[in-house]
């Protein structure tokens, strides 16, 4: 069963998600299971509004994976998603270059699914 705050980020309800990051003691990191974290959630739906109020948190880990689930960077670059990418990308605690399980590059899922605006913008990032 999917937390509160794991729904809100999945369906980008910035309002109730703001609601409840309110809350010193809320679960950033909720996986339930194989479940992707709030992050990953906001992140593969380009919820650009909830990626914003989630990376604001002090505590998020923002290259956590969960089981099979990539990185949020690498599942903003492998969807396309431009606009999050360069959020993500502007923290200084992103792993640039991280490998999926079968040993693909957030680069490599980029290019593979043709997200060129995203490619320019991993290969102008200096750690890439």
């Amino acid at each position: 069963m999917p937390t509160p705050l794991q729904l809100a980020a999945e369906n980008g309800h910035e309002s109730v998600a703001k609601l409840l990051l309110a809350h010193a003691d809320i679960d950033l990191h909720a996986k339930n299971g194989w479940r992707p974290t709030p992050l990953q959630l906001a992140v593969e739906n380009g919820h650009e509004s909830v990626v914003k109020l989630l990376l604001a948190r002090a505590d998020i880990d923002v290259n956590l994976k969960n089981g099979w689930r990539p990185t949020p960077l690498q599942v903003a670059a492998e969807n396309g998603h431009e606009s999050v990418v360069k959020l993500l990308l502007a923290r200084t605690d992103i792993d640039v270059n991280p490998k999926d399980r079968t040993g693909c590059t957030l680069l490599s899922w980029a290019k593979y699914r043709g997200h060129k605006h995203i490619v320019e913008l991993l290969l102008a990032h200096q750690a890439i």
